[in-house]
């Protein structure tokens, strides 16, 4: 029994380091430069082993896209921790001015998929990447719906279109602290918004 056990936790493992290189090589060199024996030089998996798991490079691109939706699925399950959607807010800016040094090499690795997949012709990957971005925009939205303020959606959009703002700027401009000064505004920001006074 455990004999078969073996091999299906190695093909689990393999397959599971070839999504996460996957997301990895592709948010940095992007989905044109890369190759599958790129991934499959950084999962350390033989390039011939890779068609087993995904016969084409869309596949893999489809991969890390899951990849990514699950990285976003950890992160908002564990700002639910906190107790305060404004904290909950504010912790996910933190968060992405943590990764300022990526993003001013790489930028946003779900926006800039997104860009790159929009300039194909066939339409289904560029979508996949627009699911991941608006799930991040219902959760956003939904933090401010919980503060009771107007035009949570709306605000939502302000939100992640910052962040997508500032993620390009340090990116084209290969300077992180442009994330970290934006960071600072936009919780000063979230600070500056109060729901409408009922009362009157």
């Amino acid at each position: 029994m455990t004999d078969s056990v073996k091999p299906r936790a190695r093909t689990a493992d393999k397959r599971r380091r070839l999504t996460t290189e996957a997301a990895r090589v592709l948010h940095e060199q992007g989905v044109e430069r890369t190759t599958l024996a790129d991934i499959a030089r950084a999962a350390d998996v033989p390039v011939g082993n890779v068609y087993y798991y995904f016969k084409t490079k869309d596949e893999l691109v489809l991969a890390a896209l899951s990849e990514h939706s699950a990285h976003l699925d950890e992160l908002t399950s564990r700002l639910d921790q906190l107790p305060e959607p404004r904290d909950r807010l504010k912790a996910l800016i933190e968060a992405w001015v943590d990764q300022r040094q990526v993003a001013a090499l790489y930028g946003c690795p779900t926006g800039t998929l997104a860009v790159e997949l929009d300039k194909r012709a066939d339409g289904i990957l560029d979508a996949e990447a627009g699911m991941v971005i608006r799930r991040l925009l219902e959760w956003t939205g939904h933090q401010f719906r919980a503060l009771g303020l107007l035009d949570p959606d709306g605000l939502a959009i302000t939100l992640i279109s910052a962040y997508q703002g500032m993620s390009l700027l340090a990116n084209a401009l290969r300077d992180p602290d442009i994330m970290a000064r934006e960071g600072a505004r936009l919780l000063g920001w979230l600070d500056s918004l109060q729901p409408p006074d009922r009362t009157t």
